[in-house]
């Protein structure tokens, strides 16, 4: 029997020993593809951490005068004498790229710093506040897609009017500048309806309105990305199908169109998902809740390098998670991505 001959036979015989080289192949690219997102994840962090740090170092001032005013309360000049234990302390007179690779250094320890104006390790300091922001951002994210979903339902494809309206208020909704949207919402529904509180309520009545600020712009977003999907949607093969065997436009649309429609939207949520919890110091601000906004803009004022580079890394992190879910999500809306 020849070589060719034998090789033919044992993989008739063994049928998994002709599947290997591909299980093998699939296992490699996994790994390869994984092995590339955690670069990518890490170079994002390092690239939004080294621009961080090189702004606040940069910025004109002495960093020791400013900490030294604001530990005594007092705003004036300082010696050089009164100056030599800060500058000792926190090293800002050794050369910048020393500073620099002690910051990473710290970082890749996971060690953020400690506060130069609270005195606390940056850890504690975010910890402290980011269940508020974490809360309005998701918040909004589901209302953005609450909003989205139930106008591009009711509007796409039913009638050409309607849906020229909606096409037009998703548009609008995606300009609106949103410190001036969470004013708007402040001075009618608050001040004068006062159906919610004017400053920092934590209950439901309090978080409506900043989500509402975040999410209303988003939902316009969201919905100019998937309503073209959608109506390309409603005329393909699997939607006349599904109406063929007697389900309901309602039914079509919910069950079989919505899906094949929202990739775009998720792809779009891992970014905006970022940029809410980025955008969440704006409505903080205007409807003073607690939150990491506050402590951000604190602390950009104060120049406190440390809880600067600390939020802004930790943003960094949800943007790469954020994408990392999204890549899931793909998935789970659509189980032939999972081969290619």
């Amino acid at each position: 029997m020849s070589i060719l001959e034998t090789r033919e036979t044992t993989l008739e015989t063994d049928p998994d020993q002709a599947s290997r080289p591909r299980r093998d192949r699939h296992i490699f690219t996994g790994l390869r593809s994984l092995g590339t997102r955690l670069l990518s994840a890490v170079g994002v962090i390092w690239a939004a951490a080294t621009f961080t740090f090189l702004i606040q170092s940069l910025l004109p001032g002495d960093r020791a005068t400013l900490l030294l005013n604001q530990l005594n309360g007092q705003i004036q000049e300082r010696t050089a004498a009164e100056l030599a234990p800060i500058n000792e302390k926190y090293g800002f007179t050794d050369p910048l790229i020393v500073q620099y690779f002690r910051f990473l250094g710290d970082l890749a320890t996971g060690n953020l710093g400690t506060s130069y104006q609270l005195h606390k390790p940056v850890i504690e300091v975010i910890g402290d506040q980011i269940a508020p922001t974490i809360v309005l951002t998701f918040t909004s994210l589901l209302i953005a897609w609450a909003i989205c979903i139930v106008v591009i339902v009711g509007t796409a494809k039913r009638n050409r009017f309607f849906s020229s309206v909606a096409s037009g208020l998703e548009a609008l909704a995606a300009g609106l500048p949103q410190y001036w949207l969470g004013v708007i919402l402040l001075v009618v529904f608050a001040l004068n309806l006062g159906l919610f509180p004017v400053v920092g309520g934590t209950g439901i009545g309090g978080l409506l309105l900043p989500a509402l600020t975040l999410g209303i712009p988003l939902a316009g977003f969201l919905g100019q990305v998937i309503r073209t999907e959608f109506e390309s949607g409603m005329d393909q093969p699997f939607a006349l199908t599904a109406r063929m065997r007697g389900m309901g436009d309602t039914g079509v649309r919910l069950r079989h169109v919505l899906r094949h429609s929202v990739l775009p939207g998720i792809t779009l949520s891992g970014w905006a998902l970022g940029s809410l919890f980025s955008a969440a110091v704006i409505a903080e601000s205007i409807f003073t809740r607690p939150g990491l906004g506050k402590v951000l803009v604190t602390a950009v004022n104060s120049r406190d390098l440390p809880v600067v580079c600390g939020i802004v890394i930790l943003v960094a992190v949800i943007y790469v998670v954020a994408n990392l879910l999204v890549d899931v999500a793909y998935t789970l809306i659509d189980p032939r991505l999972k081969t290619s």
